[in-house]
């Protein structure tokens, strides 16, 4: 008799239960499983930082060098990006970085959950910086700031072409932000659990075992791919940010 298939629906792993219905004046702010994977992150990344940089030790513990290094490596970022002016958004860069690569590298860990696999997240996460870059940009120059989407030296009829489309590219900056972090995500979750069910089905099969070291090799080079993607991606989105704050900051082109 043969082995039933177990079911396997790579989809799945980003449905969000609530675990604590929540409708204060029709709105839905239930307590779901996104809401405690973002705590649990929140928690980890204060755990390390508290705990990391309460020694204060001069030849540095490994957990004092992670959070050391974490910071030089933001701060260098800021000034690279957005020049020493940019250090005033330091913290706020900083916070960006350690959440989306906790929140990733949790991801990881089997049975846990992508925050960052929910476009919701990234693009509430894209609108704020841009919302952020938009105040702070008219609030340090006024509508001078403006002048970002007019670009200099450019006759005034090729302005009419350029402004529009440089409104439409500023606009579209939380959308590209938020996408790009949340289909990699996605992605990768998907192909690592399409690979770990052919070995589920593979070992199910009987004398189709013999070749589940296959899928098996690859889910193990898929998972260091996606380890990769998870460290590039929180890089990619800090700098992004730091480049548009930039923009807030030194609106000249």
């Amino acid at each position: 008799m043969a082995t039933e298939a177990p079911h396997l629906n790579p989809i799945e792993q980003f449905s969000i239960p609530h675990f604590l219905e929540l409708h204060p004046l029709g709105v839905d702010a239930s307590f779901s499983k996104a809401s405690l994977f973002m705590i649990i992150v929140l928690a980890l990344i204060t755990l390390l930082m508290v705990a990391a940089t309460s020694a204060k030790a001069l030849v540095p513990g490994r957990g004092q060098a992670a959070a050391e290094m974490a910071y030089e490596f933001t701060a260098n970022m800021v000034r690279q990006t957005a020049g020493t002016d940019g250090m005033k958004f330091f913290p706020f860069v900083f916070s960006v970085f350690m959440f989306v690569l906790f929140s990733n590298l949790i991801g990881l860990i089997p049975y846990t959950f992508t925050v960052t696999s929910q476009i919701i997240v990234t693009f509430s996460l894209a609108i704020f910086i841009i919302c952020l870059v938009i105040a702070y940009g008219l609030f340090k120059h006024g509508l001078h700031w403006l002048k970002l989407f007019v670009p200099s030296g450019v006759p005034a009829l090729i302005l009419v072409i350029l402004v529009p489309i440089e409104i439409i590219s500023f606009l579209s900056r939380p959308i590209s932000l938020s996408v790009r972090l949340f289909a990699n995500m996605l992605a990768g979750h998907i192909t690592l659990q399409v690979f770990g069910g052919f070995i589920v089905l593979l070992f199910s099969g009987g004398a189709w075992a013999i070749l589940s070291p296959l899928p098996m090799a690859a889910t193990i080079a898929m998972f260091a791919l996606e380890l990769l993607v998870a460290v590039l991606q929180a890089f990619v989105f800090a700098v992004l940010t730091c480049v548009y704050l930039n923009d807030a900051i030194h609106p000249g082109h």
